[in-house]
């Protein structure tokens, strides 16, 4: 579960920094990083390709963390919280679709989609592991005073 927390976290500290907050989390911070890049990539593409190829890669990556962030503002139901990282899931397969479609076209390189895919995997195993695992993201409730 170390994998998901903080990149601030300081090596070698025996309790993990806590999460206050979904841009705190390790896989949020990846998934952002593969929507920059392919934010970055998709400047290139022809402009036959703005309302298809373009807008749909644009708008699945993006919706990785998207929906990682809306899943950490329903972390106090696990089903919900789950749900939301299960969306965030599907979105990384999606993008792959995509990319692998603009590898086709001879938009991106076969490096760059390798890449790419190689970091929706490690988003994909990170988001695997809370879905498992979400216990330890689930938000206490406070208990109320008898």
């Amino acid at each position: 579960m170390s994998e998901v927390r903080s990149k601030t976290e300081e090596a070698g500290r025996r309790t993990p920094a806590p999460i206050r907050h979904f841009t705190d989390l390790i896989v949020w911070q990846k998934a952002q990083g593969v929507a920059l890049e392919v934010f970055r990539l998709s400047k290139s593409w022809p402009p036959e390709e703005r309302y298809a190829l373009t807008d749909q890669i644009r708008r699945s990556s993006r919706s990785v963390g998207a929906n990682i962030a809306e899943g950490w503002g329903k972390r106090r139901y696990e089903a919900a919280f789950v749900a939301k990282l299960v969306d965030a899931d599907g979105e990384t397969h999606e993008t792959e679709h995509w990319l692998i479609n603009a590898e086709s076209h001879g938009y991106i390189t076969h490096e760059q989609l390798a890449e790419l895919r190689a970091q929706l995997s490690e988003v994909g195993r990170m988001l695997g592991a809370m879905i498992n695992r979400p216990a330890a993201f689930i938000a206490k409730r406070p208990t109320a005073d008898v």
